[in-house]
């Protein structure tokens, strides 16, 4: 189906100025306008995108106004209006240019309409963006003429940009221009295109398409076109069960296979704040109850996902592939901290819409991200607004707002294949693939190299380190096929492989698995993308490590195969010590080493690793050199170089059942490494091939196996696949968590072969319950439960 274009900038200018009102405006303000009801919309809008009562000459917005000020200008001075184009490098001939031409425009007329800029109230700018939206009129963006290239640019793009200056230069607009682009807008964002929720007009695209709507209708004082947009909403609100949109589970999809909370969800969730934040108050107020469901992603879907301010790279699909050049004229900041940063302020907006209580939630929530963003401060984020930036430091300064703690616990995401592991110190992120969840995406030559970011690839980062482990160039310059955390086939892959907006899934449904809330056991049956690659994976998440098992890894590509313990961005200049079972290994560029019989190692700054009983592990130090270009045909040509350090299993080329397991202790020091690896009974691996995969760690009280067949394993079993975690506590209880990742099973039987005296609490699903001399527990039919976790809670005999 055709798919939205590239949103590097969310029009950063006109889409991301929505991100936050001024602060002190309340919800209900535009009521208070004089004029009449659109008036006082126009003007609402028109505050939305400006913002009011900051201090133009103070950080952070003096450089903010100064920067739009400089890249104004450089678009006027380039400004050429001549027959096909309206600037020479974007020929009218592309529909992304169009694009490109109207967000300029918006950019300019911002700097107009803005204080501190160095163009403000220059009578000469308003007539330069006036005639530019002339001249785009006449050349391609007008009633009369059909779209072409991208519908995004057409549907969304361009009138989200036109409307806002529009807004912007209400007031200087002559009528019958006005017309002549209100005509435009009805033709490429006809009532038709929220007609029905199919399509291209689900998740963030209906949004951005009822934003058009709704600015159409108040531009040109139109109630249906308002009503329309306010009433095309509701589709959004509720939980879906397939597709694009919000799960109960707190899954967010779109393009119907692809987790993108980070991502098209942070659009849905700012376009959103600022249709619910302007109409608030006014006739068209959206009075559905289900917009609450909104309100409930904020911490249900947004806040497991967001660290120390970066937003998850396993939510954010191809957007991973644009790049963050710092350094730029434009500031273009970008990568996780610059999506957690956008989700920031969409929060903080959406709550002038939303309850007092919700409100005083949210506002510690992003109070205590923006103290925690370590790496990349909020406030100094030049991808930001005027406004956003208003909103965010009056969070920060409010010392009524108390800033709320990191959380820990487990969430996983069935519906999408992701899970969170959030610790004291540390968070991790886990990225998986199904016949539910596509390998990856890319698309509009983004993402390129993608390919491995669903078999498996765990992320993490600490509390006050490695925050900037993904942010720094680590996507065009990692090894892809030595994604940390992932086994793959060294099979090289094309640049795009499986093809455009393909969404290739693997052939394989067990993917999931069971949590009790704070720990959890994950498994995956992992299938390589263009390749005879099979094995079962699994991740024991714990209370501070996980411990990571791959069984059954097996392939016929004729190349090497290969699970990566971890592969740590060292930065520009990196050095940290490698510690492997108490000595150091060299820190010189290049150097390789197989390491037979290793216990432990440890990556100063970072982490360490047991392996239990001893293994042979790879290591490399290397410096790689990429450029974003080479992941994303829109990125920079510039080379970067940055340091890696990287740990591996070489299961050997076409392996016929390999197998490995290690233990990540993310922040751990050497000495609590080399005590981990010591302590030989700390961890049993009960079992680690193609029938089952499952741990036992008695200080934990936890016992946990996947069965990817009926089997047995330690004191566990189950008579058909199943995901099965136990925990027994100090009180004399224990929990039993039970899931069905294949939701195949029409019933479950699951033994426990420990004394039980009584079972405590059961969910409706469990028909029988057997207590004695060990536990059996008869489940009825989970094909509806969507993955979901069955919780039992036992007393011990």
């Amino acid at each position: 189906m055709p798919v939205p274009r590239s949103r590097r900038s969310v029009l950063l200018l006109s889409a991301a100025a929505l991100l936050s009102l001024p602060a002190g405006r309340a919800a209900a303000a535009p009521a208070a306008r004089a004029g009449d009801a659109y008036d006082a919309l126009r003007g609402a809008w028109r505050e939305l995108l400006l913002g009011s009562g900051f201090p133009p000459s103070e950080a952070p917005f003096a450089g903010k106004l100064a920067l739009l000020g400089t890249r104004a200008a450089a678009h006027r001075s380039t400004l050429a209006a001549v027959n096909g184009s309206l600037w020479p490098d974007l020929p009218l001939t592309a529909s992304a240019s169009i694009t490109g031409s109207h967000t300029r425009l918006a950019t300019m007329a911002q700097a107009y309409a803005q204080p501190g800029t160095g163009l403000t109230g220059d009578p000469a700018v308003a007539d330069a963006v006036l005639a530019g939206l002339g001249h785009l009129h006449d050349q391609v963006y007008n009633a009369a003429t059909s779209p072409f290239g991208n519908w995004w640019d057409f549907q969304i793009g361009s009138p989200q940009a036109l409307l806002d200056t529009v807004t912007v230069l209400y007031d200087r607009l002559p009528a019958a221009r006005l017309a002549d682009h209100l005509a435009a807008v009805d033709r490429f964002v006809p009532d038709s295109c929220v007609g029905s929720y199919t399509g291209t007009s689900t998740g963030a695209n209906r949004v951005d398409l009822c934003r058009s709507l709704a600015l159409r209708g108040i531009l040109g004082k139109d109630p249906a076109k308002i009503a329309l947009a306010r009433d095309a909403l509701s589709p959004v609100f509720p939980f879906v069960t397939s597709g694009d949109g919000f799960y109960a589970d707190g899954s967010f999809v779109q393009h119907t296979w692809l987790p993108y909370t980070g991502s098209y969800g942070a659009v849905l969730l700012g376009g959103l704040a600022g249709l619910l934040a302007l109409l608030d108050g006014s006739a068209w107020a959206v009075t559905d109850p289900a917009r609450q469901l909104v309100h409930d992603s904020v911490e249900r879907s947004f806040a497991p996902f967001l660290h120390n301010g970066l937003m998850m790279d396993a939510v954010s699909g191809r957007a991973t592939s644009r790049g963050n050049p710092r350094t730029t004229p434009l500031g273009f900041q970008g990568g996780d901290h610059g999506r957690g940063h956008g989700v920031l302020a969409a929060v903080a907006l959406l709550g002038t819409a939303a309850s007092a209580a919700e409100n005083r939630r949210w506002r510690a929530l992003v109070k205590g991200w923006m103290q925690r963003d370590h790496y990349s401060p909020v406030l100094d984020d030049t991808d930001l607004t005027v406004p956003a930036l208003a909103r965010l430091k009056a969070v920060r300064d409010d010392p009524a707002v108390v800033a709320a703690p990191g959380p820990t616990g487990h969430r996983l995401f069935p519906a999408m294949d992701r899970a969170v592991h959030r610790r004291p110190g540390w968070a991790a992120s886990l990225g998986m693939a199904s016949e539910r969840t596509a390998f990856y995406e890319t698309g509009n030559g983004e993402n390129l190299r993608g390919w491995h970011t669903g078999a498996g690839m765990l992320q993490w980062w600490g509390d006050t380190f490695a925050n900037g482990q993904y942010t720094d160039a680590f996507w065009p310059t990692v090894d892809p096929y030595r994604l940390p955390g992932t086994t793959v086939s060294r099979k090289p892959l094309a640049d795009a492989e499986g093809g455009a907006w393909a969404l290739p899934r693997p052939d394989a449904s067990w993917v999931g698995g069971a949590t009790d809330g704070e720990y959890a056991a994950v498994g995956q049956s992992v299938r390589g993308l263009s390749s005879t690659l099979s094995a079962k994976k699994s991740w024991f998440c714990l209370a501070d490590s996980i411990v990571c098992l791959a069984g059954a890894v097996r392939c016929a590509d004729g190349t090497a195969v290969e699970t990566v313990v971890d592969n740590r961005n060292l930065g520009a200049a990196g050095v940290h010590a490698l510690t492997v079972d108490g000595t150091d290994r060299p820190t010189d560029l290049g150097w390789s080493a197989t390491l037979p019989g290793t216990r432990w190692v440890r990556i100063a700054g970072h982490a360490g690793y047991v392996f239990p009983g001893g293994a042979t592990v790879r290591a490399l130090r290397e410096a790689r050199t990429g450029s974003w270009r080479d992941i994303n045909t829109g990125g920079g040509a510039r080379p970067i170089t940055r340091r890696y350090l990287t740990l591996w299993f070489d299961h050997g080329a076409d392996p016929a059942g390999a197998a490995c397991s290690y233990v990540l202790m993310p922040g751990a020091t050497a000495a609590e490494t080399a005590a981990r690896a010591a302590n030989a009974g700390w961890v049993a691996v009960l079992a680690n091939d193609g029938d089952r995969q499952g741990v036992a760690v008695p200080s934990l009280g936890v016992t946990a196996v996947n069965f990817w067949v009926a089997g047995t394993a330690g004191a566990l079993a189950a008579d058909a696949p199943a995901c099965v975690l136990v925990r027994e506590h100090g009180d004399g209880t224990a929990t039993l968590c039970v899931a069905d990742p294949m939701r195949a099973r029409t019933g479950l039987t699951v033994t426990w072969r420990r004394p039980v005296a009584a079972v405590l609490d059961r969910p409706e699903t469990v028909i029988s319950a057997t207590t004695g001399s060990a536990l059996t527990l008869v489940f009825g039919d989970l094909t509806g439960r969507a993955g979901a976790t069955q919780r039992v809670r036992v007393a011990l005999a």
